[in-house]
Formats: C-alpha cells, sequence, structure tokens
C-alpha cells in the first residue's frame, strides 16, 4: 500500500471496506481467540519528562510509589488465579531499581508461575536488555510515539528518536518479541506523517503493536491541545493490522478513556489483544499517564470482569495461551530454514 492510498483511507476514503478487511485478516490469522496480558503498573516515578505525559519528571503534583517485589508478585499471584497466561511489568524509567532488581524478580516470578513476562521499562543499555533477556523475560514494548524526528525531540527533551529506534533494533537481535506504537493526534502531527509512521512500523516488522489517541493530560505542557481523533485511531489501526497481519495488537485502554465503547470497537476492527491492569488498588489511581487512566470512574471498565464482557459482546472468546506472536513464530521458522 503506497503513502497516498494510505492517506487516503486515513481521510476516509472507503471505512466500510477497510474496517471489514482488517477484521477479515484477524480472524484468518487469530481466529476468535483475543489474548489477555495483565498489566502491573509497580512505579510512577520517572527520570523523563516528556511534554505528553502526567508522570513526567517536574510534576509535582503526583503522588508517587513504588511497589516491592512481595506486592508485585502478589500481583503477578492474582494474575495467575485468573488464568492470565503474561504479564507486563510497566513503570516509568525509574532509577530507584536497578538491573539486577528487575532481573532477580523475573526469575522469582519464573520460578513460582507458568506465565510469559513482558516487560516495558524505557530505553536500555544492550547489557541491561541482555540481562533481563536471561533472566527470562521473553517480550519488550518501547514505543516510538512519532515518526517525525523533529516532533520526537521537542517533545522528549533530551532523547533522540534514532536511540529509541536503535533500541527497538538490539531487541530484536536479543530475541525479544518486539513491540512499538504510536501516539494518533500527537500536536505536530500531519495525515502525511502519520502515514509515515505506519509505513515505518510496517517496515519494523515488529511482532507487538500498540496503538491509540493522544490525550492531553492537565498536568503537563500540551494540557490545552485538543485530543486525538477516535475514528483517525481506528482507521489507523485498521491499516496497521491490514499491512501487518501477524502481529499481536491491543485495543488500549486510551481508546475507552477517550470515549466509551471504543475498546470495543477497536476488537471489532483487527485487535486482537486486551490488557486489564492488576496493579495493587492502593496506588492504581496514582499510575495517570493519561486523563482517566485507572480513574475511579473508569475502575469496573477496565476490571477483569469487564474485560472478559468486552470480549463476548465483540463475539470472541477470550484464549488461556500466552500468545506468542505468529511474526516471532514465522521468523524463527525462517532462519531456521536458512540455518540448514
Amino acid at each position: 500500500m503506497q503513502k497516498t492510498e494510505i492517506i487516503e483511507f486515513l481521510q476516509g476514503k472507503d471505512d466500510n471496506w477497510l474496517f471489514n478487511e482488517a477484521d477479515r485478516i484477524r480472524r484468518a490469522v487469530f481466529g476468535d481467540e483475543i489474548y489477555l496480558r495483565g498489566i502491573i503498573e509497580f512505579t510512577n516515578y520517572c527520570r523523563q519528562n516528556c511534554y505528553y505525559c502526567g508522570l513526567r519528571r517536574s510534576n509535582r503534583a503526583v503522588q508517587r510509589y513504588r511497589l516491592s517485589h512481595e506486592e508485585i508478585i502478589a500481583a503477578v499471584e492474582t494474575a495467575a488465579n485468573e488464568k492470565i497466561p503474561t504479564i507486563v511489568l510497566q513503570g516509568g524509567e525509574d532509577p530507584y531499581y536497578s538491573a539486577e532488581w528487575i532481573a532477580d524478580l523475573i526469575r522469582k516470578i519464573i520460578d513460582k508461575y507458568d506465565l510469559a513476562i513482558t516487560l516495558s521499562l524505557g530505553e536500555q543499555t544492550p547489557e541491561v536488555l541482555q540481562l533481563w533477556r536471561k533472566a527470562g523475560a521473553t517480550r519488550y514494548l518501547l514505543r516510538i510515539e512519532t515518526w517525525n524526528r523533529e516532533n520526537y525531540g521537542s517533545l522528549r527533551p533530551g532523547k533522540r528518536w534514532e536511540d529509541r529506534l536503535n533500541c527497538l533494533k538490539v531487541l530484536r537481535e536479543l530475541d525479544y518479541e518486539v513491540g512499538s506504537g504510536i501516539m494518533v493526534g500527537l500536536p505536530g502531527e500531519t495525515l502525511a506523517t502519520l502515514a509515515d509512521a505506519i509505513i515505518g512500523l510496517t517496515e519494523l516488522d515488529l511482532d507487538m503493536i500498540g496503538i491509540g489517541p493522544f490525550l492531553a493530560h492537565p498536568q503537563t505542557p500540551l494540557k490545552d491541545k485538543p485530543n486525538g481523533s477516535i475514528q483517525l485511531t481506528l482507521r489507523t489501526l485498521a491499516l496497521v493490522r491490514i499491512l501487518n497481519p501477524y502481529a499481536n495488537m491491543p485495543s488500549t485502554s486510551a481508546m475507552e478513556c477517550a470515549e466509551k465503547g471504543a475498546r470495543l470497537a477497536a476488537l471489532k476492527i483487527g485487535m486482537n489483544v486486551i490488557m486489564p491492569s492488576i496493579t495493587p488498588e492502593r496506588v492504581k489511581l496514582l499510575y495517570n499517564i493519561y486523563p482517566g487512566k485507572n480513574a475511579d470512574s473508569d475502575a469496573s471498565e477496565h476490571s477483569i470482569p469487564a474485560v472478559l464482557e468486552i470480549i463476548r459482546e465483540a463475539g470472541f472468546h477470550r484464549s488461556l495461551s500466552k500468545g506468542i506472536s505468529p511474526n516471532l513464530i514465522r521468523r524463527h521458522e525462517s532462519q531456521n530454514i536458512l540455518s540448514k
């Protein structure tokens, strides 16, 4: 699909075909099963100062927290008891936790539970990423957010787009299942840069792709900017699904925070993953990266029972599988063939 055609679809050229085709492709690859990933947001400290994130270093209004090994493992047990086969350890870039502390946590979880472990802990050195891979983590999420290098630098002070991209390449070399993604409607973006992102993500041959709308947080420099369009986000999701049939793609909590029912809509147009938060209740409300994230009014909507109801309403079934990316399986098979 050429860039001009992608832009036409983003403009609304044929939503009916676009959404039906994305749904057809996900059914052909994943059937009617939805993978569950339980997210444990174990720290809301962050050394970065991203303009769009409520956890940014300069936000003094945030009540900060950190969880212990014991608290995290108790949350993991909740996931295990609910038969959620994958957990995601997510947090701000918090230097309080050493690389070995994280590695030890990974080992403790694997020793006790038969679960897949995904990490979402920002940019790290190759040595740290290798340590965590050897400890037993198999997946890593690192969203690049935009394909506009200049915009990236202005919205993430002191950070370089090229470094983010290089970290994704290192993750691939270490044989992680690699995930990335973007925000739709981020200030400074256009349909042309969004089309570039769709093409760029596809060229990375990712195992997981996460996309959601930009949501303006009231305690950030972007507080007065308009939120990203849900309709444009749905079109982006559908296009990415069509171009990446074997990637795991979540219907994100940001969708539901932006518009009630949007998470269900995303499942119906090609998404195959849903990720309830299993962060302990005493701190869940404090992980407020965007408005509505884990908020009181939305807590029941993002609970495990509510997520299972969304899956049922969409006409699918929950999977008890760890949900290894078909893209990773295909890549390994290709490598095995070439090595013979």
